[in-house]
């Protein structure tokens, strides 16, 4: 078995007197003869190899003379005379010579008085020299053997008790700053001493390392200024372990700790309590000195919330977390013990909170006993309430560190309820707080792809029902959200940043499984299970195909009657409403377009629908300010359901003119969208609310039938003729007539239309608007006759509406289709012959657009045109050279030629 390293003895050194120093150098005339004659003694028993006690106890008084000499100068120093760290390591060699099996000889007591007496002098050791001599001090008094006094050993007992006190001696002077204590070498000297406490298995070692601790911080408590006590920072380590070992079965152990604990506490609270209170802190230690273990717990947990910085109740903690996975049932029991005892009452700022949760994940599976078990699952709970980014982040790294699945630390969080609670809504905020800010952060915090691996794990864990109820809504969406954001177009960046972590996890695949995981925690099994056997699941991680999934999720959540779709909606809209305010582009479309499928889904069930506010309405109308074609698309299909359902088509208002306006979209694909659900309200809008609206809409459509896609004028003369069909008499007032008046050459020309499908549409919107305006005559003409003959009984019986006609003649002069301009101009040629003087001249801007009809790249439009002008040209002169028998004018026979 290897030697305890604590007690091994360095090699033998030989001094070879340095160049530097010549014996005669020195000056020894201001000294005394038993000065020079030490000086003397000490020169020749460096240079010795084989010395006795004798000469060694001869040594170290002569060194003690030499240094009094020295003291005793004004400006003296020991490196006149001998260099001074020959003499301490020479001090430090013969300590560590002196056998650590008995104790019988002076040397060892003497060769600590001896460091005393040369700390006392210059120049000062340094720290290096400092814990050397301090170790050796300490390993060869604290390795003797235990000692009981008794009347045939009162020798051995004295000279133990004489040196342990020179020891104390040694460690007090070697922690002086000119003439105060150095906190920072105090704590390396504890650190030096207290694996004697810790480590050590022999009773009598433990009880010593107690005891010299004690005096040590007794001593510390004269003082009343300390030097650099700014740096001390083991108090929490130091508390802690004393604190275990008030507990220890050794009753002199025991009452060591207890006193050093006590003067811990007084030390901390003459230097870090306030003044006036530190009097009354004084009175009450002291009505505890030397009590029972439960005081000096009581006051160790006070100290815990009030004089430790937050990295000293860390390492308090951890020193209790590491006992407590010890084999010793006494040392897991007094660790629980003193956790439970300072986490009774509400827990102070924490540091250092990563390292307690590894020592918690590491130690975790050692942790066997039940009150053990109990204290731990305490600790992490109350850690993951107020250092909840700490605690996750931690578990994580430590997880994929590790490589393999420790699910335990998660059942644990998962446990207790109203902290599964607290940290299941932290994580939701992390999640949600994401889309408003993409700025890389200088400190650590969960990412959203954290904050979802989070959410799963702890789903995965015990069935807390009840606790998911509450937040399954917004922890739904944000979710969806989640994995909208990660099969969109940014999402290859994440998944490249999350590439580069510790260990690979799909990011998408997490999201979708956490969605699984809360529908089965919230009992949705038949749900989910819907979902998947459509494909939805699958459907979520194609970005081709993700809003289909969308659906097929929602849908199976409103087809099996989730009693969430009604707080599910409301949370939709407070999110869209929410995103509002935040302004990531590409990122928000992508954001939004989950959310509005599933609102055309949710609007699917009638308990949904009767939740609508106009708050609602409101938000959903003031994203069609978004300029994204496929959540416009989207938002135009929500309007779609909205008009299906009559709780909701009565708050359709606000919505309304955004549907008009996308009827002018630059995209193709979305001004279509908007027709084809102008056409779904024009088929289900009753008049009696809506009237302004489909007036509205009846005078926008005009510029649309003259559409150069085929399959956008059809969609657009589809929403004409729906609404012809519901237009009845009664609703006829005048800005109605009027526009199915200016609807009516369109109407007609458009029965020659290219499009079969648009021909066919236009005859019996024809015979609507005869039925509207009361044309019995003009009806049986749109039904059977062709364009031409049609025209001419037009013109014919509404002789008096000529002008208006014109007017749409020339608007259809600018047609694509060439039958239609050709039918326009002729048509206008005829409107222009019947009309009086007067009217004709109002029609300087018609003949303008006749005249540069006749450039038209089709030669029988142009030559069309031409011909008009001639007639108009021969007419006019037939009128000028016609006599009259009045001044007035006299209005031309109506006719066609």
């Amino acid at each position: 078995m290897d030697p305890d390293p604590r007690k091994q003895k360095p090699h033998r050194v030989t001094f070879v007197r340095s160049a530097d120093h010549d014996p005669r150098s020195p000056n020894l005339m201001g000294l005394r003869q038993s000065e020079r004659e030490a000086y003397q003694f000490v020169q020749e028993f460096l240079e010795q190899e084989q010395v006795s006690d004798s000469d060694k106890l001869e040594f170290l008084r002569a060194v003690e003379t030499l240094s009094g000499a020295v003291r005793a100068q004004a400006n003296g120093s020991m490196n006149d005379y001998f260099p001074k760290i020959i003499l301490a390591k020479k001090i430090e060699i013969l300590i560590l010579e002196e056998s650590t099996e008995v104790l019988t000889s002076y040397v060892h007591q003497q060769a600590m008085l001896c460091v005393v007496a040369l700390s006392q002098v210059n120049p000062p050791f340094c720290s290096s020299q400092k814990l050397d001599l301090v170790n050796a001090g300490v390993s060869s008094t604290f390795s003797l053997p235990l000692i009981v006094p008794s009347l045939d050993r009162k020798e051995s007992a004295s000279l133990y008790i004489q040196t342990v006190q020179a020891l104390e001696d040694m460690l007090q002077a070697l922690i002086m700053d000119g003439v105060y204590p150095n906190m920072a070498l105090l704590q390396r000297v504890l650190e030096v001493i207290l694996p004697w406490l810790t480590v050590s298995e022999k009773a009598h070692e433990q009880s010593r390392a107690a005891g010299t601790i004690s005096r040590m911080l007794r001593f510390i408590c004269n003082f009343p200024e300390l030097s650099r006590m700014e740096e001390f920072s083991t108090s929490g380590t130091l508390m802690g372990t004393l604190g275990l070992f008030c507990m220890n079965s050794s009753c002199e152990t025991s009452a060591g700790a207890s006193e050093a604990l006590h003067y811990l506490f007084k030390v901390l609270a003459l230097h870090r309590s306030e003044k006036p209170k530190t009097e009354a802190v004084l009175k009450d230690l002291q009505k505890h000195f030397r009590g029972e273990w439960l005081a000096s717990i009581q006051d160790l947990a006070m100290f815990f919330q009030k004089y430790l910085t937050p990295e000293e109740r860390a390492d308090l903690m951890m020193v209790s977390v590491e006992a407590m996975s010890r084999d010793s049932r006494h040392d897991v029991y007094a660790a629980s013990e003193l956790l439970r005892m300072i986490l009774k009452c509400s827990v102070p700022e924490i540091g250092k909170v990563p390292e307690i949760i590894q020592y918690i994940y590491h130690n975790m599976s050692s942790i066997t006993e039940p009150t053990a078990q109990e204290t731990i699952r305490k600790v992490l709970h109350l850690l993951a309430q107020s250092h909840t980014e700490d605690v996750i982040l931690t578990l994580f790294r430590m997880q994929d560190q590790s490589q393999r699945g420790a699910c335990k630390p998660w059942e644990i969080l998962a446990s207790f309820p109203k902290g599964y609670e607290m940290i299941m809504e932290y994580l939701l905020q992390r999640l949600i707080a994401h889309p408003k800010s993409r700025e890389p952060s200088s400190r650590r915090e969960i990412s959203p792809l954290i904050a979802t691996r989070a959410i799963h794990e702890l789903l995965l864990g015990p069935s807390r029902h009840i606790e998911v109820q509450s937040f399954f809504c917004p922890l739904f969406m944000a979710l969806l959200l989640q994995v909208s954001c990660l099969v969109g177009e940014w999402g290859a960046d994440i998944i490249q940043e999350q590439r580069l972590g510790a260990q690979w996890v799909d990011p998408v695949s997490s999201a979708v499984e956490a969605l699984k995981a809360l529908m089965y925690s919230a009992g949705y099994w038949d749900h989910a299970s819907y979902a998947q056997q459509l494909g939805g699941w699958e459907l979520l991680t194609s970005p081709e195909r993700h809003s289909e999934g969308v659906t097929l999720l929602t849908r199976a959540m409103v087809s099996k009657n989730c009693w969430h779709n009604r707080p599910l909606f409301s949370v939709a809209v407070r999110f869209l409403q929410e995103l509002d305010h935040a302004n990531h582009g590409t990122t928000l479309m992508f954001m939004t377009e989950p959310l509005s499928v599933s609102f055309r889904q949710l609007l699917r069930s009638p308990e949904v629908a009767v939740t609508v506010d106009e708050v609602a309405v409101r938000v959903l109308a003031h994203r069609f300010q978004c300029e994204e074609p496929a959540t416009v698309k989207l938002l135009l299909r929500l309007v779609e359901v909205f008009a299906k359902h009559r709780d909701m088509a009565r708050r359709l208002h606000p919505l309304q003119h955004h549907v008009l306006s996308c009827c002018s979209s630059s995209d193709r694909d979305t001004a279509l969208e908007a027709f084809r659900v102008l056409r779904g309200l024009a088929e289900t809008l009753t008049w009696q609310h809506n009237s302004s609206f489909l007036i509205q809409l009846t005078f926008m459509l005009g510029p649309f039938l003259e559409e150069e896609s085929e399959q956008l004028r059809l969609t657009a003369f589809e929403v004409c003729a729906s609404l012809l069909a519901r237009v009845k008499r009664r609703n006829l007032v005048f800005p109605l007539r009027h526009q199915l008046l200016n609807l009516t050459v369109p109407l007609v020309l458009h029965l020659g239309d290219v499009s079969v499908s648009v021909a066919q549409i236009c005859r019996p919107a024809l015979c609507h608007v005869a039925t509207i305006l009361g044309w019995s005559k003009l009806k049986a003409v749109f039904a059977e006759k062709d364009v031409w003959t049609i025209l001419g009984a037009l013109l014919k019986q509404e002789a008096n509406k000529g002008p208006q006609f014109l007017k749409q003649c020339v608007a259809l002069f600018k047609s694509p289709q060439v039958p239609i301009r050709q039918q326009a101009v002729w048509f206008a040629g005829q409107i222009l012959q019947t009309l009086n003087v007067k009217e004709a001249k109002e029609t300087e801007e018609a003949l303008a657009a006749l005249r540069g009809m006749r450039e038209d790249p089709d030669p029988m439009t142009s030559c069309l045109a031409t011909q008009t002008f001639y007639i108009l040209d021969a007419k006019e002169k037939v009128l000028l050279h016609t006599p009259t028998s009045c001044l007035c004018s006299r209005r031309p026979r109506r006719g066609c030629f």
